[in-house]
């Protein structure tokens, strides 16, 4: 069992507090688009249009992952709308960074004239490396938290400005799982970026095993829940797996030529 006793507040400089989370966030985007730019170019993607979209995208994967988070908790957040954008002490919704992130993605990749699906492939390491390294902040301000347990494994939060949902008692580290699952999911792409060709192909296997995993990882979650024992974070990864699904198999036919009308002699 380990037990954290740490203000998530990392240092406070006037009245901006800059908070472990933030930086946690801020350390994995920063990775995420480093990484992102070197698979772009390997990939023979034009650096410069890239660097020039990829912080847009990163500012809508921001916004898409408060978004979700806040809409989860909308009784809570009504009640006090400023806290909409406190997002310095958590509160951000992988899953709705994946989709905000992705459709700004989108959008700007066709304005640009840039091929989307091999950028996105070039994405897809650094996205979940940076997802990775952003839990790091969860563990500082006991966000993303499992249920209780009998207190011989998990996590428990003693300061009084950590947002576990009650001190002292000991919860599943679910954030610890995510994070785990996202490295296993990295060093899987990463291997296999070498190997597959086509392209879109990396980005369905990531965003495939991702889903899978945060589906599975949900159930010791303590969300609220929607319908048959599901929350918002099952229902996402199932519409997160069929888009990874659709996604592969549209690659696939698109390489194969399935559906070109072919002119008969």
């Amino acid at each position: 069992m380990l037990t954290i006793n740490i203000d998530p507040v990392l240092v406070h400089l006037g009245p901006l507090a800059i908070s472990w989370y933030g930086l946690a966030v801020a350390t994995g985007i920063l990775v995420g688009i480093w990484l992102t730019t070197r698979e772009a170019a390997r990939k023979g993607l034009p650096v410069e249009p890239v660097i020039d979209l990829i912080f847009w995208i990163a500012g809508g994967g921001l916004v898409g992952a408060r978004l979700l988070y806040v809409l989860d908790r909308w009784p809570v957040f009504v009640a006090n709308p400023l806290q909409i954008l406190a997002i310095q002490t958590g509160g951000l919704s992988i899953m709705g960074a994946i989709v905000g992130g992705g459709l700004t993605a989108a959008v700007l990749t066709r304005r640009k004239g840039l091929p989307m699906r091999r950028f996105f492939d070039a994405a897809a390491p650094g996205i979940v490396l940076g997802q990775a390294i952003g839990r790091f902040g969860c563990l500082f301000t006991g966000d993303t938290l499992g249920r209780p347990t009998d207190g011989t494994w998990g996590i428990v939060y003693l300061n009084p400005m950590a947002r576990a949902p009650q001190l002292g008692v000991a919860y599943q580290p679910a954030f610890f799982y995510e994070q785990l699952w996202d490295l296993l999911v990295f060093a899987i792409i990463w291997r296999m970026r070498m190997r597959i060709s086509a392209d879109g192909q990396l980005f369905a296997l990531y965003l495939g095993l991702y889903a899978v995993g945060k589906f599975a990882i949900t159930f010791v979650r303590l969300d609220p829940v929607y319908f048959w024992g599901l929350q918002q974070s099952h229902i996402v990864a199932l519409g997160l797996l069929a888009l990874a699904v659709g996604w592969g198999l549209w690659g696939q036919a698109r390489q194969r030529g399935i559906g070109t009308p072919k002119l008969s002699s």
